[in-house]
C-alpha cells in the first residue's frame, strides 16, 4: 500500500501505538498479541492488524508481536529515528511551556532556536536556548538549516511570518495559531493545535455522557 493511500485516522493512531508499546516495554513485556493489545487500548484486534498491515508484516501467526521490534518499526515510520532541527516562534507563556516541557528528542525533533519580538524576552534563557530577535530568523536559518517550526505567535503576524519561514526552507509547522496553513500553503506539512477546540470537544463529551441522558 502506498503511503499516500493510508488514511489519516490510521496515521493518527500510530503515536498512540508507539506510546503504549513503550509502556509495555518498560513493564517488561517481550511479546504481545493483537488481542491483548486491543484490550489495553480499547480497539479491536482486527483494527490493529489492519493498521499494521498498511506498513508491512510485523507479527508472526501464533506468536504475536515482539514489543521492542514493533515499537522500533513504528518509530521509523513516524520518523523518530532521525532528529529534525526545529525552531520556536513566540517565546511567551505558551512557547515557554512548550519549550521547557516537551521531550523533543523523543518525538523526532531537536529544538535549536527560539525567537520573539518582545525586547523583554529577547536575550532570556529558554530551555537552554537564548531567545533571539525575530529579525534574526533569516540569518539563523541560512546558517543552521532548521526544517520545522513551532508557531506560538498572534494570528495577525502569522501569515507574513509563515511566508518568510517557507522562504527560509521550513517545511513543517506545529501550529498553535488560528492561521490556517493547510488552506493557503499546500507544499508543507502542518499539524494544527487548537486548544480551545479540544476544550469545547470535552464539553460536548461531558454533556453527552450516558448517565446524563
Amino acid at each position: 500500500m502506498s503511503k499516500s493511500s493510508i488514511s489519516n485516522s490510521v496515521i493518527r493512531r500510530l503515536p498512540r501505538y508507539y506510546r503504549f508499546l513503550g509502556e509495555l516495554e518498560h513493564n517488561g513485556y517481550i511479546r504481545i498479541s493483537s488481542r491483548e493489545l486491543s484490550e489495553k487500548m480499547g480497539l479491536t484486534a482486527s483494527q490493529i492488524r489492519q493498521d499494521f498491515n498498511c506498513f508491512g508484516e510485523f507479527g508472526q501467526q501464533g506468536y504475536g508481536y515482539n514489543v521492542t521490534d514493533l515499537r522500533f518499526e513504528i518509530g521509523k515510520i513516524l520518523g523518530l529515528d532521525v532528529l529534525t532541527p526545529m525552531i520556536l516562534l513566540g517565546a511567551g507563556n505558551l512557547g515557554k511551556a512548550i519549550a521547557t516541557h516537551i521531550d523533543f528528542h523523543n518525538k523526532g525533533f531537536d529544538l535549536i532556536g527560539a525567537f520573539d519580538v518582545n525586547p523583554d524576552i529577547i536575550g532570556k534563557d529558554l530551555g537552554g536556548l537564548k531567545v533571539k530577535s525575530i529579525e534574526e530568523i533569516a540569518s539563523f536559518c541560512a546558517e543552521n538549516k532548521p526544517i520545522a517550526a513551532i508557531l506560538c505567535v498572534p494570528m495577525s503576524s502569522a501569515e507574513k511570518l509563515v511566508d518568510t519561514l517557507i522562504g527560509c526552507g521550513i517545511k513543517a509547522f506545529w501550529n498553535f495559531t488560528h492561521y490556517d496553513l493547510k488552506v493557503l500553503h499546500k507544499g508543507v506539512a502542518v499539524e494544527n493545535v487548537h486548544l480551545g477546540d479540544s476544550l469545547t470537544t470535552l464539553s460536548y463529551g461531558l454533556n453527552n455522557l450516558e448517565n446524563n441522558k
